[in-house]
């Protein structure tokens, strides 16, 4: 698949659809805390996004069974919703959710505390959520692809955190995944430069310990191979002329 440039008709809706999103975090933001189960977190988010005229991307997306992806402590990503799953003090959760906005997808990932956490795993979500404004310096018109994944990489190894290498961001648009594929590590080459119109998903996903991960049997739960905490933190992200917008996140 090709790298789409977005028309401005295309940019408003990719925004409109961002905004949504970011709804819908704020409303499963506001429900985390220990006692509440993982599918709990599931139904609000997937009520929010019917509620805002949407549908929810991931749902059915290569056969996974929920709306939102809600990944707990070693859990990278794409942990499946579970009724029996109760979160509990001092845990991590990651939400990955994404909608389609009249034929447009947007994606973005958080990563909560719940009720308290220690300074070390706080720090972890801390650098993770830094690393992609790192990385977003670079998100603009004649830098290249991979000088966004040069920055995070400097940035997370400074702290000697692993960087998954596994799974990268990606293009978006009418999907959910187009390319160019967005790495969270280092690259030979510089990549693509980048062009005004071009839409990212990029999503550092950052390990306390080792990069390297497994997947459990389920075939979608992607998990430290050390078993130690993971975070990640994702937007949707817009190169114009100028500095970067991000489309799923409104400071």
């Amino acid at each position: 698949m090709a790298v789409t440039i977005k028309s401005a008709k295309e940019i408003e809706l990719m925004r409109e659809a961002g905004r949504l999103l970011e709804i819908v975090h704020d409303e499963m933001g506001k429900i985390i805390r220990p006692g509440i189960s993982t599918m709990d977190i599931n139904e609000c988010g997937d009520r929010v996004i019917r509620e805002l005229g949407c549908k929810p991307n991931f749902l059915n997306y290569g056969g996974f069974p929920a709306s939102i992806c809600v990944s707990v402590n070693e859990e990278v990503v794409h942990g499946i919703p579970k009724k029996e799953r109760i979160l509990k003090d001092g845990d991590v959760v990651s939400l990955d959710a994404g909608l389609i906005y009249q034929g447009y997808h947007s994606d973005a990932a958080r990563t909560y505390a719940v009720g308290e956490i220690s300074p070390e795993v706080q720090k972890l979500l801390d650098v993770t959520k830094q690393s992609f404004f790192e990385g977003i310096k670079y998100a603009k018109a004649g830098c290249h692809l991979f000088e966004i994944s040069a920055a995070i990489d400097d940035y997370v190894s400074s702290f000697g955190y692993g960087i998954v290498q596994d799974l990268v961001g990606h293009g978006i648009g009418t999907s959910l995944h187009e390319d160019p594929q967005v790495p969270n590590f280092r690259q030979k080459r510089r990549g693509m430069k980048l062009v005004p119109g071009m839409t990212l998903a990029i999503e550092p996903m950052i390990n306390m310990g080792t990069w390297k991960v497994e997947w459990l049997d389920d075939d979608w739960t992607v998990v430290a191979a050390d078993y130690l905490p993971s975070a990640h933190y994702e937007n949707t992200v817009l190169i114009t002329d100028g500095e970067p917008e991000i489309l799923t996140l409104h400071m």
